[in-house]
């Protein structure tokens, strides 16, 4: 059993340990090495992710041939394409390791089952999915409320380990700025 997943799921509902020990049997450990892909574009997600450890980046290809990261799945986080998976189309996304990362997959069918069997799992996840959206919607406030430099400046010290994790130039990505733009403001701040 992955101790850090009990202590996740145990921050958002009550579970025994045996409701854990069930929870976690329907988990599927999985390996992917720095830069290898667990999704690409065209092909449909078929699972919940967990981060046991690593970083994973979630991203698309923009109309220039940009990459444009929209999230990013770090130790103890769930990253999934919900809306592949949930209808069940293409995705339009990536979603790429950027350093050797463990995962726990949670397919969809695995998924239903869990939630007959464990009905309070359903209740964990929708409170991830709500504090997911709460950071999406706190993400674009601070885009459209701050400067440049203060978002990025207040991102760092909000998520140090990105700063220590994540290259440059993905954190500009995720920010939309551009690289060059980063590097500026780290200059400034020496």
């Amino acid at each position: 059993m992955n101790s850090n997943l009990s202590s996740y799921i145990r921050r958002y509902i009550d579970i025994s340990d045996q409701e854990d020990e069930l929870f976690q049997s329907f988990l599927n450990p999985s390996i992917l090495k720095k830069k290898e892909f667990l999704l690409e574009e065209g092909k449909t997600c078929k699972a919940r992710y967990y981060v046991a450890d690593g970083c994973l980046r979630f991203f698309y290809i923009d109309y220039k041939g940009n990459e444009q990261i929209t999230h990013f799945g770090i130790d103890n986080w769930w990253i999934t394409d919900y809306e592949s998976l949930i209808n069940h189309t293409p995705s339009k996304f990536y979603i790429q390791a950027t350093e050797d990362t463990n995962l726990l997959v949670l397919d969809q069918e695995s998924f239903d089952k869990l939630c007959i069997e464990l009905p309070k799992s359903e209740r964990l996840f929708r409170i991830i999915m709500e504090k997911t959206y709460i950071a999406a919607q706190k993400r674009m406030e601070y885009m459209f409320s701050l400067s440049g430099e203060e978002l990025y400046l207040h991102f760092i010290a909000a998520n140090p380990e990105f700063a220590q994790r994540v290259p440059q130039y993905m954190i500009a990505s995720y920010l939309g700025m551009t690289p060059e733009f980063v590097s500026k403001i780290r200059r400034n701040k020496r």
